[in-house]
């Protein structure tokens, strides 16, 4: 029998006798003291109070409004007029009136909101063919079956298929201005440049067969069940807006993390009138809604809403409140140690030993 190099007997299994596989190599292990552990938590509590402050400083000079209109009298009526066929034609329409206490300056975000809407439930999530939706033509005939139940409308294949698709946000706004000469004007606003750059030129394309136009690629498909038009009418006014890189839908299609929420609907256009050339100025405002997505199935409701935007982003207290609580209890737990060790130090563990 032979024997391994650097073993004691036959075939051992022991490693070499080497600096590596002795595991004697030079190493660095910290010696943690309270000399060196008080200070780093002294130093993370305070960077992370000093953080919350100025996130907190940044978040407060954010302007947003909120207008709740789930209870519209005039829209409601006609909703439920038209939810029981008694007039399926009807056009909901109803106005809010809200008004700005001070100047909106610079760039103002028009969202609409939702509560109590779960975009985060799996199966909900999951209900989408991301192979339709980049424009693979194949896929437009044959949804996937994580489309289902909306893959098929009495046998024919529905594009966009999928529940995200299906239960797409469709109330539409128009934004008037009061002005203090009596004169009414509408706010303009972006209706495109509002979706993720990779969402509208990676992830969303429309199906190309030939040279055949939107309505002629899409034909021998069905719109999602609750849709008052076809996918490629979304946007009559932008001929470029329609198909599967309509950017409402693509904004629609990004699921929200938590049940109540907000997305992106338009972006004030400050280069149409002067009024509007710095902002939203402070006055009487109304927004006029064509009422179709319902919210009583889910118990929600719907806003609109009106904000600024800073290098932070929007308004959202949560982060700079978590940053401060737990700089907070850094600092708390660091001065109850500082104290414990003033009291009892080395001298107390001399005492245990």
């Amino acid at each position: 029998m032979g024997k391994k190099a650097g073993s004691t007997g036959p075939y051992s299994k022991r490693p070499d006798n080497s600096a590596f596989k002795q595991q004697r190599l030079p190493a660095w292990s910290p010696c943690l003291t309270a000399e060196t552990v008080l200070p780093f938590f002294y130093f993370t509590g305070l960077l992370c109070v000093l953080l919350g402050g100025i996130l907190l400083h940044t978040v407060q000079k954010t302007q947003e409004i909120k207008v709740d209109y789930t209870t519209a009298s005039t829209c409601e009526a006609c909703f439920e007029m038209r939810s029981s066929k008694m007039n399926a034609s009807c056009i909901c329409r109803c106005s809010i009136n809200f008004s700005l206490a001070d100047n909106f300056q610079g760039d103002v975000f028009f969202y609409y909101g939702l509560v109590n809407f779960h975009q985060n439930l799996r199966r909900y999530m999951d209900s989408r063919d991301d192979a339709q939706l980049v424009g693979r033509t194949k896929n437009l005939k044959r949804p996937s079956t994580y489309c289902e139940p909306f893959a098929y409308n009495n046998g024919t294949p529905i594009a966009p298929c999928g529940a995200i698709a299906n239960s797409l946000f469709n109330d539409s706004f128009n934004l008037t201005y009061y002005s203090t000469t009596a004169v009414l004007e509408k706010v303009p606003l972006y209706r495109t440049g509002i979706a993720w750059y990779t969402d509208k030129n990676v992830k969303f394309r429309n199906p190309q067969i030939g040279n055949e136009l939107l309505p002629q690629v899409f034909q021998g498909t069905a719109q999602p069940f609750y849709w008052q038009k076809p996918v490629y009418e979304l946007d009559p006014s932008h001929p470029s807006n329609n198909g599967f890189i309509n950017e409402d839908f693509i904004v629609w299609m990004r699921e929200a993390a938590f049940p109540s929420f907000k997305k992106l609907y338009g972006i004030l256009n400050r280069q149409v009138t002067k009024t509007f050339e710095d902002g939203l100025p402070a006055g009487n405002y109304s927004v006029t809604i064509e009422y179709n997505f319902p919210v009583q199935y889910f118990q929600g409701r719907k806003q609109v809403v009106l904000s600024t935007v800073s290098w932070f982003g929007g308004k959202n207290l949560f982060l700079p409140i978590a940053y401060m609580v737990t700089g907070g209890l850094i600092l708390v737990a660091a001065v109850v140690l500082t104290f414990v060790y003033i009291k009892i130090g080395k001298k107390g563990l001399n005492m245990e030993e």
